[in-house]
């Protein structure tokens, strides 16, 4: 079946920077795709942290990028800077090896088949006998999980957490996506993150759509904040785009099938 989504309407709430690889996988699915982005990506206005960073990238063992969003924020600046040979470079997902091996990096390790920070710590590289002792950069943005910072330093590393970039609430109206589901023409809404999340439940019509709308997520941590905030039907995806594409396909087929 070449467009499986075909008379489904979905909307995506991500980034605008980080939702036209998803939103075209969905739209050559056959699903007409409403962009619904929750918060803003912007860089520092002040990066004197990342270029006293860039000045000692020779102290770091381990340089670990959060997302697409680090990589290009961070690299703005630290592309200045000479790239010691011995300073591996790491990610959680196929989107952000993708933008590091684009800024020139051609060994990057990543997890497979599970992006998270529970997958980046069972790697090798970041066992308590390869860190201890050595020093690992996390390049983030503000906010965000504290857990691969925690554990690396209970397993002995010694940790810089560095912002490069931040998050901007956005204000959308969300009227008009309210408006459509109560007349059962809107399926679905995908969110990605748990800030994007809560920045839902802030807005006007948001807790409706949270509470009535069929909402796709990509891991098991943003499913349990869907449902604190009262979502009402939760689908659990793969993670990364190829993964919610798929999920989403197969939930409706499988409904299809059902009916």
């Amino acid at each position: 079946m070449n467009d499986p989504l075909r008379g489904r309407c979905l909307a995506v709430a991500r980034p605008r920077e980080q939702t036209e690889g998803l939103a075209q996988a969905l739209a050559a699915a056959g699903a007409e795709v409403w962009r619904l982005p929750l918060l803003h990506i912007e860089a520092l206005a002040d990066t004197t942290a990342l270029h006293q960073t860039g000045q000692r990238l020779s102290d770091y063992r381990i340089a670990f990028f959060v997302s697409p969003n680090a990589v290009r924020h961070a690299m703005a600046v630290l592309q200045r800077y000479e790239w010691p040979p011995h300073l591996q470079v790491a990610t959680i997902g196929p989107g952000s090896a993708e933008a590091l091996r684009e800024a020139g990096f051609d060994a990057v390790l990543v997890p497979e088949g599970q992006f998270d920070s529970e997958a980046v710590l069972a790697l090798p590289a970041f066992t308590e006998e390869s860190v201890r002792g050595q020093r690992v950069l996390i390049l983030r943005g503000d906010g965000g999980r504290e857990l691969l910072a925690g554990t690396l330093r209970a397993r002995g590393a010694l940790v810089d957490a560095v912002q490069c970039y931040r998050r901007v609430p956005a204000s959308p109206d969300l009227a008009p996506l309210c408006a459509r589901l109560k007349t059962g023409a809107l399926d679905g809404l995908i969110v990605t993150s748990t800030e994007a999340l809560r920045r839902l439940d802030e807005l006007p019509g948001g807790k409706t759509l949270l509470e009535q709308c069929t909402l796709f997520v990509s891991h098991a941590r943003i499913a349990t904040g869907a449902g604190q905030l009262g979502a009402g039907r939760i689908v659990l995806t793969a993670s990364g785009d190829d993964g919610i594409v798929a999920g989403v396909i197969d939930h409706f087929v499988q409904n299809r099938s059902q009916a």
